[in-house]
C-alpha cells in the first residue's frame, strides 16, 4: 500500500531530521552540553564515596573528545537516516523488492541510533560512569526515549512491503 510506505519514509526522515537537530544544537550551543559530557566522565556529581570513581576520566581533552564523537555520530546518523529516506522516497512506486532493498540503510541509520544513545548514554555513562547517580546531568531517560524511538520507527519501516495495488 502506497500509504504505508510514505508514512515509512516520513518517519525515517523525522528521526534523520531530529538527529541533525541534535548534532546542530550541540555544535551552536557548544558550552551546555560539553558540561554534561563533563560532569559524566568527571563523576563528579555522583554519590559521595562512591566505588566507582575510580573510573573518572578528569582531563579536558578527554571530555572534549568524547562530546565531538556524540556531535559526530549524531550528524553521522542523521546524514545516514536522510540519505535512507531518499532511497525509500525514490523507490516508492517501485516494485516491492527495492523498496524493501533500500530499507537497509535505515536498518543502518537506527543500528548507528541505538548504538549511540543506548550503548552510549545508558551503558558507558549510565552505567560505566554511574550518570545514574546523578541529579543534575543524567542523560538517562532523554536517551530512552531517542532509542526507544528509533527502535518502534525501525520495527514498522522493516515490515515486509508487498506489491502495490494497481
Amino acid at each position: 500500500m502506497l500509504t504505508t510506505r510514505l508514512v515509512k519514509v516520513v518517519m525515517v526522515a523525522s528521526v534523520a531530521l531530529f538527529a541533525l537537530v541534535v548534532a546542530f544544537d550541540n555544535i551552536v550551543d557548544y558550552g551546555s552540553n560539553y558540561e554534561f559530557v563533563r560532569h559524566t566522565l568527571a563523576m563528579d556529581t555522583t554519590f559521595p564515596g562512591s566505588a566507582l570513581k575510580w573510573r573518572a576520566i578528569t582531563h579536558p581533552a578527554a571530555w572534549a573528545i568524547a562530546y565531538w564523537l556524540i556531535i559526530l555520530t549524531e550528524a553521522a546518523l542523521g546524514l545516514l537516516l536522510a540519505f535512507a529516506a531518499l532511497r525509500l522516497a525514490t523507490t516508492l512506486q517501485a516494485d516491492a523488492r527495492l523498496f524493501n532493498s533500500a530499507k537497509r540503510y535505515a536498518v543502518l541509520g537506527a543500528g548507528l541510533g541505538f548504538l549511540l544513545w543506548f550503548t552510549g548514554f545508558m551503558v558507558v555513562g549510565g552505567e560505566w560512569f554511574a550518570m545514574w547517580q546523578s541529579k543534575a546531568w543524567n542523560g538517562q531517560q532523554s536517551a530512552f526515549y531517542f532509542y526507544m524511538t528509533l527502535l518502534a520507527v525501525i520495527i514498522f519501516v522493516n515490515q515486509p512491503d508487498g506489491e502495490l495495488d494497481t
